[in-house]
């Protein structure tokens, strides 16, 4: 699946478009991930618990996205895109989106 953040890819054509696709995740901190984090913090510098947490999220959502697209029969994604929100406090859902497409080379 090629994915790409704008509305072309170089050296390929849309010739079709299929909708929009999304992946979402909803994550939550662990009690040790909530410790782990308070003890990093007080440190300063790079909080790798929650980077951590991020990444995954991310991914996760990234490859559902991927998942939908597949099954709308694209092998392309155009103008991807990520959104997070807070549901409550420690609890995050992550969002990528897309444009489904099939594309051929130019």
């Amino acid at each position: 699946m090629i994915v790409s953040t704008t509305n072309d890819i170089a050296n390929y054509r849309v010739v079709r478009h299929l909708g929009l696709v999304r992946g979402i995740t909803v994550r939550s901190r662990s009690v040790l991930g909530n410790f782990a984090g308070a003890v990093q913090s007080v440190f300063g510098g790079k909080l790798s618990i929650y980077v951590g947490l991020a990444e995954t999220a991310r991914q996760e959502a990234f490859d559902h996205m991927c998942e939908h697209a597949a099954q709308r029969g694209a092998n392309a994604i155009i103008g991807m895109r990520y959104d997070a929100n807070e549901i409550t406090d420690g609890i995050t859902e992550v969002l990528a989106y897309g444009t489904a497409v099939w594309v051929e080379p130019a």
